[in-house]
């Protein structure tokens, strides 16, 4: 199996487990930009549907817009938090990260 087919195997256990936390490190870190839209939507609708808590660890910042709340890390520290909006509107770390990974 490839990086990314073990990756989705491995969400779906996850998922199928129906634990009361979920936590997803770099859950779409192997897959393809398409294939990352495609779980990540799936992923979405069946979040929101079963309204669990879920912590996402991420470097690619199209995993994480959507969530309720994002917690901006800098050497171990929790330096901003907020929705993607209100970070954006920050003008902070959040802003320069959108950008690096726009570049």
């Amino acid at each position: 199996m490839s990086g990314g087919q073990k990756q989705r195997v491995a969400i779906a256990r996850a998922i199928v487990k129906d634990p009361a936390i979920l936590l997803l490190d770099e859950a779409t870190s192997a897959l393809d930009n398409e294939s990352e839209r495609v779980v990540q939507a799936a992923l979405d609708a069946l979040l929101t549907e079963r309204r669990r808590t879920t912590i996402v660890v991420a470097h690619r910042l199209s995993t994480i817009q959507d969530a309720e709340k994002i917690v901006v890390f800098e050497k171990g520290k929790a330096v901003e938090q907020g929705t993607h909006q209100e970070l954006l509107s920050m003008g902070g770390k959040y802003v320069m990260l959108q950008a690096t990974m726009a570049s």
